[in-house]
């Protein structure tokens, strides 16, 4: 696995040079599909090239280790909704990341699911030793797995670990290809159709088995950059109180539903699961404030201690920017 896990992150090492805000006539925004965000609609409307005053590029992901990548090249200028694990991976290898944003929380919306045909549940998960698994590695369903894995007392040297994104998970459980999977968003949805999860979200959460999103950008494009930064997040955060506050309502969850690649239904269970802190929540200590510096200092600590990565930081307190935030916040 950690073979694995380096070749995910060879070459992300060094940021890409930003150009400046006042030459800038494009950017490029990494994204999901099938993860229907309430920002879609303003991807949609174009209300982000109108507040930004330049041509936006939305480019969809499988995973956020790829997003690490492109943002390394410098071919992405921001990613929406990137893992912390996969954050963490690409800032632990040296790629000079910033948070700047809580995306979404979703502690319903990423797990692992074992195939039906086993009878595996929480009462009995120690009989998946030996057995094989499918996981998008760096990422959050990542770590998750490792989290539980280590709580049924589940040897990761006794797996058989796989490195498939979810879509493709979903598809080698369907086939009995595997036994068991993790993964998030539409890729999870499918694998329920085929197994059973192990802990619900809330039993996860009870664990300290957190599972948010962020908005993440190289550390030099957010210094040169703050104020498109700081834009990008005033636009995600109107975008998202519209949704929260209810004033969106089905015409919203309709586009969407169509932005995603998801049919409304779809849509509609994959929102309800998700939650959007306001700029006022996440400047508290709880987010960006010292909550998430402390977490991805203990998601570093997992993967070095199962093998995963070779070495944390020391801190990864210059690792999130709050200043974007706060000029978002007071604009």
């Amino acid at each position: 696995m950690k073979k694995l896990m380096t070749a995910l992150v060879a070459g992300t090492a060094l940021s890409a040079s930003m150009v400046p805000a006042q030459a800038m006539d494009e950017i490029t925004i990494a994204y999901f599909l099938e993860w229907p965000l309430p920002m879609m609609e303003a991807k949609a409307s174009g209300a982000y090239d109108e507040a930004l005053g330049m041509k936006v590029n939305w480019v969809s992901f499988d995973t956020g280790t790829a997003m690490s990548a492109a943002m390394a090249s410098g071919d992405v200028q921001i990613a929406v909704s990137q893992g912390i694990p996969p954050f963490v991976v690409a800032a632990s290898s040296g790629q000079d990341l910033q948070v700047v944003d809580v995306a979404v929380t979703y502690s319903e919306n990423d797990n692992c699911v074992v195939s039906s045909g086993l009878e595996i549940d929480k009462t009995n998960a120690s009989e998946l030793a030996g057995k094989k698994v499918a996981i998008p590695l760096g990422t959050a369903a990542h770590y998750g797995f490792l989290r539980q894995m280590d709580h049924f007392g589940v040897e990761i040297s006794s797996l058989e670990v796989v490195d498939m994104a979810p879509p493709e998970g979903a598809v080698a459980l369907a086939q009995g290809a595997i036994d068991f999977a993790c993964g998030y968003g539409g890729g999870l949805t499918r694998m329920k159709d085929y197994g059973n999860v192990l802990l619900t979200g809330a039993e996860k959460e009870d664990l300290g088995i957190l599972v948010f999103d962020v908005t993440s950008t190289p550390s030099a494009f957010a210094a040169q950059n703050p104020d498109v930064v700081a834009t990008f997040l005033k636009v995600t955060a109107e975008a998202n109180a519209r949704w929260t506050s209810g004033e969106g309502g089905e015409e919203m969850l309709a586009v969407l539903a169509k932005e995603s690649g998801l049919d409304l239904e779809a849509a509609r269970d994959a929102i309800s699961t998700m939650g959007f802190p306001s700029l006022e929540e996440q400047l508290s200590a709880k987010w960006m404030d010292g909550g998430i510096q402390s977490f991805m200092k203990g998601v570093a600590d997992v993967f070095v201690n199962s093998g995963s990565i070779g070495a944390s930081q020391p801190s990864y307190e210059t690792n999130v920017n709050i200043e974007t935030m706060r000029i978002a916040n007071e604009g």
